[in-house]
């Protein structure tokens, strides 16, 4: 079997990076194991040196192949960058200007303004996780209820959205994506998971992030968390019940419909593209807010209103509304 990109291990890896806290005690910690636990440096051969020197040549092969692997997907990573980038360049050269009205007192007001960045996939997931965020109200039993149920989208990922983060769900495990200020480290969190209980504090803002039950219990020795890319606490917690579906992380966040799970959709990594753009933009949103920033929508319509003012410098912005 090839394991050049197999993920199977990823978990196990991750937890071990989120202990070692740095690459070369993780790789300390591999080699540690080979020696230990292996005949990886003398084989069969009964001279050392000769051994050594093949477990030396094994390693340089391996790390020379993934070498290669890294240098084409970045290679290719670029190259398809750039064609976004010239994409969305001729997109906007070619863009229609948008109409903006006058009010009665000579001020502009774009908030009412149609969001184009969304297609239709990603307007309808978004709107379920809007519906999400506002809880779930108790409906009466008639047609059109039972209508709008049905026509409900599955939750992205088998899970949803709260004002503090992105979670999707396995049958065995609950990954949590909290979004966190830029050059976050770890030294800067508190984060406490017990079987039953989620608290997560950021010691530089002294803000408390997370401090909630949990809606089901939890396997401890086996969840795990780490920080991605400097500003995204992942949080991988392992089920006790590894035969149930998770209504919600904690006991205070929105539900999401059991009845809509989709057991084939379950990773974030797993999900189509136009899914993932879409949880992905969420998270970005959240990540302005806590910043007090626009979120992608409100920077859009601040896009608009600049295009129509360079266009239009004869007239006068100062009571421009965006909302």
């Amino acid at each position: 079997m090839d394991y050049t990109n197999n993920p199977q291990f990823d978990g196990l890896y991750l937890q071990i990076a989120s202990q070692t806290r740095g690459i070369d005690p993780l790789l300390d910690t591999l080699f540690s194991f080979l020696r230990r636990k292996s005949d990886f440096f003398t084989g069969d051969d009964a001279d050392i040196e000769k051994g050594v020197a093949r477990a030396r040549e094994k390693v340089n092969e391996v790390l020379e192949k993934h070498v290669r692997l890294f240098v084409e997907e970045k290679r290719k990573k670029e190259e398809e960058d750039a064609r976004k980038k010239e994409e969305a360049k001729k997109k906007k050269d070619v863009m229609e200007e948008d109409v903006i009205e006058l009010d009665a007192d000579g001020g502009f007001d774009i908030s009412n303004l149609p969001d184009k960045s969304e297609k239709p996939a990603a307007a309808a997931a978004a709107a379920k996780f809007d519906k999400e965020d506002n809880g779930d109200d108790k409906k009466e039993d008639n047609g059109d209820d039972k209508k709008e149920e049905d026509d409900e989208p599955a939750p992205i990922g088998n899970g949803g959205t709260t004002p503090k983060y992105v979670w999707t769900q396995t049958l065995s495990e609950l990954s949590i994506n909290i979004p966190l200020p830029p050059n976050t480290k770890a030294k800067d969190l508190t984060v406490s998971i017990t079987k039953t209980h989620l608290k997560i504090i950021h010691k530089s803002t002294n803000e408390t992030i997370v401090d909630d039950s949990l809606s089901k219990s939890i396997i401890v020795d086996d969840s795990f968390w780490t920080i991605e890319d400097n500003n995204v606490l992942v949080l991988t917690l392992q089920k006790l019940n590894q035969m149930e579906w998770w209504p919600a992380p904690c006991l205070n966040d929105p539900t999401i419909n059991l009845q809509k799970i989709n057991p084939e959709s379950s990773n974030l990594s797993d999900l189509d593209g136009e899914t993932r753009k879409t949880v992905e933009k969420m998270m970005y949103d959240q990540r302005q807010k806590a910043m007090g920033r626009p979120t992608s929508e409100e920077e859009e319509k601040m896009e608009i209103l600049e295009r129509f003012k360079r266009s239009h410098p004869e007239m006068d912005f100062s009571n421009a509304k965006i909302g």
